[in-house]
């Protein structure tokens, strides 16, 4: 367990310094071959879905458990921690979207936004883009540094790689497109069955650093309470409301992907996100995951002192 705790704060160290590798990324390499299964597994059922959902997700945590047996616990541990985690590389892009906007380049900032959401560059203006990013940076907070920290913590690397799977799969079929409305089924639950409590971990997060962009823990928790439930997302309506609260700004309204167009419910008050609000975001986003690897460091300590008791 001190392997673990060390090896989660290390990983997370480096994923903020470091960012995710420009090539050779074990979680591409992952998508590559879970993509190349699909085109051989597919078939328009959910129990096709859940078998190859559960094929790909149960082989990410066999082969953390066997990468644990390794001797050098803590480092296994960090190198994971780092291969899983996001952070680093979204604040940045977040960061570079912003400063496009800035300068008023669209065209540039359009190129970007692919590497945030799976929205329709096209479709967006300025205050779209901005909001796009604003949103994106706060859902992926969660998804891409709290929840794998979390279940590092709990889990291990078992848990490291296996919620990173998870997350990537639905972020491959859990759309509601025609081809993987039913194919996809089994990982889009799934995926909101691991991110239950992390996204309100990160709510929590959020209104606990949000003096630190200007904001109130105040704000942040009314907006969750408020205009959560509204969102179709059990999990992202809790942190993109709250990050909304903590930011001062609107978030939701039409959203248009690619397999179709959404009219997402109004989260927060305030303006709509201006490129300034989109680097607090930011910035918001390298907080809670400073935060989350406290916390997670926190949990695995304590889940080590109870083993240790008994």
């Amino acid at each position: 367990m001190r392997g673990r705790v060390l090896g989660l704060l290390v990983g997370a160290v480096a994923d903020a310094l470091l960012g995710d590798p420009r090539r050779g990324h074990p979680v591409a390499g992952f998508g590559r071959a879970a993509a190349a299964l699909e085109e051989r597994w597919y078939a328009d059922s959910r129990a096709a879905g859940a078998a190859y959902t559960g094929a790909l997700v149960g082989g990410a945590v066999l082969l953390g458990i066997l990468a644990e047996r390794l001797p050098a616990r803590t480092l296994t541990t960090a190198a994971a921690t780092f291969v899983v985690l996001g952070g680093g590389s979204l604040a940045r892009e977040g960061d570079a979207l912003a400063e496009e906007l800035r300068r008023e380049d669209l065209a540039a900032a359009r190129r970007r936004i692919p590497s945030l959401c799976g929205r329709d560059p096209a479709s967006l203006d300025a205050g779209g883009l901005a909001r796009a990013g604003t949103e994106s940076l706060a859902e992926n907070t969660s998804d891409a540094v709290v929840a794998p920290l979390l279940w590092g913590a709990v889990a291990g690397v078992p848990g490291l790689l296996g919620y990173r799977a998870v997350n990537t799969l639905d972020a491959m079929i859990g759309y509601r497109s025609p081809r993987h409305l039913r194919f996809g089924w089994a990982a889009a639950r799934l995926d909101d069955v691991v991110n239950w409590i992390p996204a309100r971990v990160t709510a929590l997060l959020t209104a606990a650093v949000a003096p630190l962009v200007g904001g109130s823990p105040g704000s942040a928790l009314r907006a969750w309470r408020r205009d959560a439930a509204t969102h179709p997302s059990p999990n992202a309506g809790p942190v993109e409301a709250a990050a909304a609260g903590a930011l001062g700004v609107t978030l939701g309204g039409r959203t248009v992907y690619a397999h179709g167009v959404e009219e997402r419910p109004r989260l927060g008050s305030g303006p709509p996100p201006a490129p300034a609000d989109l680097r607090r975001a930011a910035h918001l986003s390298r907080l809670v995951g400073a935060a989350a690897a406290v916390t997670a460091a926190v949990t695995a300590a304590a889940l080590a002192s109870r083993t240790t008791l008994r």
